[in-house]
């Protein structure tokens, strides 16, 4: 081991996972565990809060354990601790926090807060080195944004979503179909295996503009199944989940081209839980794979949805740009998403 190594311990409890990671020099992953809770909140539709943060303190220790054994790293190993500060759910932020506050302070490491979409980004550069200017698309079950980043720790939100994130319509779509929680990668599946033969709206939002708006489209979707009821017609839910994928995609992928002309960019990130949709995957390869002077990266579909790993690999960029927290650091639900 060489003595200018750097490691940096992730803790991820921002919602239902727990997880715990460690990487070295910002770049390759030594261990990353996770501990789903999804079979528990299956039954409710959706993630519960209360349910999740009670798993969190059953798992954390445990998860974090077993990160440090496939490490085969001490404490003194550990450069700092990087944990979530939000944004999420706040009892299951505060779990992680504590327990990362609770480390640092009775092993004497530094503390970093960091971001959650930040983590999401910074994901891929466990799988490529980041050229800057960049433009990442992340899509989760609670963000759908476009961030142009012209330096490592600069981020500047230059469209966003209005009202649903695309996970959060893909979920509610999913729920009206009868399909179980969580609800995209039913829809995805079943996308595949039908024909978008319906027609649902696109909301462009106006000449210019990069933010998004899904839930006009899920009010489309579930509109045009009670009507269909009302007169007794019948759609196959392969063919509304293929119209309902198709609308999405086709936003998410036309107003990201036109982000890229516009910014001149050298990478397009794709980030966050609906970038392991493989339809969006596909789409974003048959539009950009083959552009000059410009590299799309996807991430694997391990890294795309919560993990501590792409928090320890945003925390080491904090970490070597000086970034530090106090004891003081609390979960902040609704924390944006800044420069530094």
């Amino acid at each position: 081991m060489k003595q200018t190594d750097q490691y940096i311990l992730g803790i991820e409890t921002s919602c239902d996972e727990t997880a715990a990671a460690i990487i070295k020099n910002g770049r390759e992953i030594v261990a990353n565990v996770v501990a789903s809770q999804i079979e528990s909140h299956k039954r409710f539709g959706g993630v519960v809060p209360e349910i999740a943060s009670r798993h969190h303190v059953e798992q954390l220790t445990i998860v974090f354990e077993e990160a440090m054994k496939q490490s085969k790293l001490g404490f003194e190993d550990i450069s700092a601790i990087a944990v979530t500060e939000g944004p999420g759910l706040v009892g299951a932020l505060l779990t992680g926090i504590n327990a990362a506050k609770a480390l640092a302070f009775s092993q004497g490491i530094p503390l970093i807060g960091v971001h959650h979409i930040a983590g999401h980004i910074y994901a891929n550069r466990l799988i490529t080195e980041l050229e800057f200017p960049l433009l990442a698309l992340v899509v989760s079950g609670g963000h759908t944004e476009l961030v142009y980043m012209k330096d490592h720790a600069s981020f500047e939100v230059i469209g966003e979503t209005l009202d649903d994130a695309a996970g959060e319509a893909y979920d509610k779509v999913a729920r009206t179909l009868g399909l179980p929680y969580p609800g995209g990668p039913h829809i995805d599946r079943l996308a595949h295996e039908g024909e978008s033969n319906i027609d649902l709206p696109r909301a462009w939002l106006g000449e210019g503009s990069f933010d998004f708006s899904f839930s006009g489209l899920k009010s489309a979707v579930i509109n045009t199944l009670h009507n269909a009821k009302q007169k007794g017609i019948e759609f196959e839910a392969k063919d509304v989940a293929a119209s309902f994928q198709a609308s999405v995609i086709d936003v998410l992928v036309t107003k990201t081209a036109q982000a890229v002309d516009k910014y001149e960019v050298k990478q397009l990130l794709l980030a966050g839980g609906v970038a392991a949709n493989r339809g969006l995957r596909t789409a974003l390869e048959e539009r950009f794979s083959s552009r000059e002077n410009l590299q799309l990266c996807i991430p694997p579909l391990s890294l795309c949805t919560d993990n501590a790993a792409m928090i320890a690999a945003a925390g080491s960029v904090l970490f070597e740009k000086g970034i530090r927290s106090d004891l003081a650091l609390n979960a902040n639900p609704g924390l944006e998403l800044s420069s530094y």
